[in-house]
């Protein structure tokens, strides 16, 4: 649907409840975006050149992509395709539907069916996750491992660009964790290096991981 067809509006404190009405007389509150204002602002071209993500109503900006950053997310792409095969896709950075205020957009996902099927809407699930990390490293391990198992995300993968050599880790075991930032967490963690296999769990195919890192 078009932007001018579409109107973003924004809830004023009189269309509130009375409990958050004098709350918000009392302290200011931060205003919790929904995943339909955000991509109605992403239409309009409010964030032209700047990337941005919606988390947990928050809406961040993402630091530039590096050259290696980028030649991961290509290799890893290539490498999950022949491991899926048919009946999955792999979406490259691209928003994902975890939540109705979180659309993060992972470097990669496996998704179930074809392109054509999330013509007019985002993926809500995904068998697997993985983010190319090095300057976000913690925020990938804590935040983003928390949001994608809140999610039901069953594996999660971090290409740990910032340790040396680099690794990949495997995070599976999506469960509730009141220690973690959103809730929920991995049970299982397992890094594995170069001249290693991984297998996903939803795919045929087997991952060497060298054919991951740059």
């Amino acid at each position: 649907m078009a932007v001018a067809e579409r109107e973003l509006t924004i809830p004023r404190v009189a269309q509130a409840s009375p409990e958050v009405a004098q709350a918000s007389e009392e302290l200011p509150l931060p205003y919790r975006w929904t995943s339909e204002q955000f991509d109605v602002m992403g239409e309009a071209g409010l964030f032209e050149g700047q990337p941005v993500v919606l988390i947990e109503g928050e809406i961040l900006a993402m630091p530039p992509m590096s050259p290696p950053h980028q030649s991961v997310i290509s290799l890893a792409a290539e490498a999950l395709r022949s491991a899926f095969g048919p009946g999955f896709f792999i979406r490259e950075q691209a928003p994902f539907n975890a939540g109705n205020s979180t659309d993060p957009e992972p470097d990669l996902a496996a998704i179930r069916g074809s392109i054509r099927d999330f013509a007019v809407q985002h993926p809500s699930a995904s068998d697997l996750v993985v983010e190319v990390s090095k300057t976000t490293l913690a925020y990938d391990r804590h935040e983003k491992a928390s949001l994608y198992a809140k999610a039901g995300v069953p594996e999660y993968w971090i290409v740990n660009l910032d340790r040396q050599p680099a690794q990949l880790e495997v995070y599976r075991l999506p469960q509730a964790d009141a220690a973690q930032p959103f809730g929920f967490g991995y049970g299982d963690v397992t890094a594995y290096q170069a001249g290693e296999i991984v297998q996903p769990l939803a795919a045929t195919g087997s991952v060497a991981v060298s054919a991951l890192l740059p």
